[in-house]
């Protein structure tokens, strides 16, 4: 029988979107296992050294980098942070990978969507992990171990909350490109697993204390009202995180796509 190995003490994890919310909450998760740690922002750089320099003060023998990066800009950005990555930790690439970073607006008619929405959509949300999987995944072939987590959404799964606010409208674009990162995630699973690298996404819905639904009010009357989910009440973003560790720590499931959702369908 092979040697398992589940360890991610000493593992170098990247983690897209940490400035808050579920990057924040991923990143000081894999940091109490043991990880060290390559964050990524857009545009709140200093929520994200606020995050790296409260988690390095507890433990100051690893190493923690914040990298400025436009999930919707170029390939030669990501390529950059790849570079950066090797100065910063002495690594090609991470041993984890969890893609966080995502964008969305409420259009929901597909009359209303320009095609330049479309577009930047689909490059933050659906491109940019493709980037970051494929510059990865040389860097965890060479050690025989990796593990990729997608964050998708539960827009992936049957189209989405449908509702009459911002909160519950899944806009089109969003839908495609949260289904897409589904389906490349099986893909790459399906010919990675006999190399060591796992593939897997969590889709949440309803997490309260981000940026998109700060509190319970924001999504009253609506189908993600707390009165509609059967556990009563939103997601926190330390229960992503629990789901991302949990994949990370379990090389034996891959290609899966969790529905974190509080029983919502």
């Amino acid at each position: 029988m092979a040697k398992v190995d589940n360890e991610i003490r000493g593992r170098l994890a990247l983690v897209t979107g940490a400035s808050g919310g579920i990057g924040a909450a991923c990143a000081r998760d894999l940091w109490q296992q043991g990880a060290s740690l390559a964050l990524t922002c857009h545009k709140n750089r200093a929520a994200a050294d606020a995050l790296a320099q409260e988690l390095s003060a507890q433990d100051k023998s690893r190493k923690i980098s914040v990298h400025v990066a436009d999930m919707g800009g170029s390939a030669a950005e990501l390529q950059q942070l790849f570079l950066d990555l090797e100065t910063e930790h002495g690594q090609t690439g991470p041993d984890i990978l969890v893609a966080n970073a995502g964008y969305g607006r409420r259009i929901p008619d597909i009359l209303d969507i320009p095609l330049e929405e479309f577009e930047y959509t689909l490059r933050v949300n659906l491109q940019a992990p493709f980037l970051l999987a494929q510059l990865s995944v040389p860097h965890m072939l060479r050690h025989g171990w990796g593990r990729v987590v997608f964050v998708s959404s539960i827009a992936a799964i049957g189209g989405g909350l449908m509702g009459v606010t911002r909160i519950a409208d899944t806009a089109t674009v969003d839908a495609a490109s949260k289904a897409g990162l589904t389906g490349m995630m099986k893909n790459l699973a399906n010919k990675h697993a006999h190399l060591g690298i796992t593939f897997n996404d969590v889709a949440p819905a309803m997490i309260g204390d981000t940026g998109l639904i700060p509190d319970e009010k924001t999504v009253e009357g609506t189908p993600g009202d707390v009165k509609n989910i059967p556990v009563g009440r939103l997601g926190v973003p330390q229960e992503c995180a629990n789901v991302v560790t949990m994949l990370c720590k379990t090389g034996y499931m891959t290609g899966q796509s969790i529905l974190l959702s509080g029983g919502l369908k």
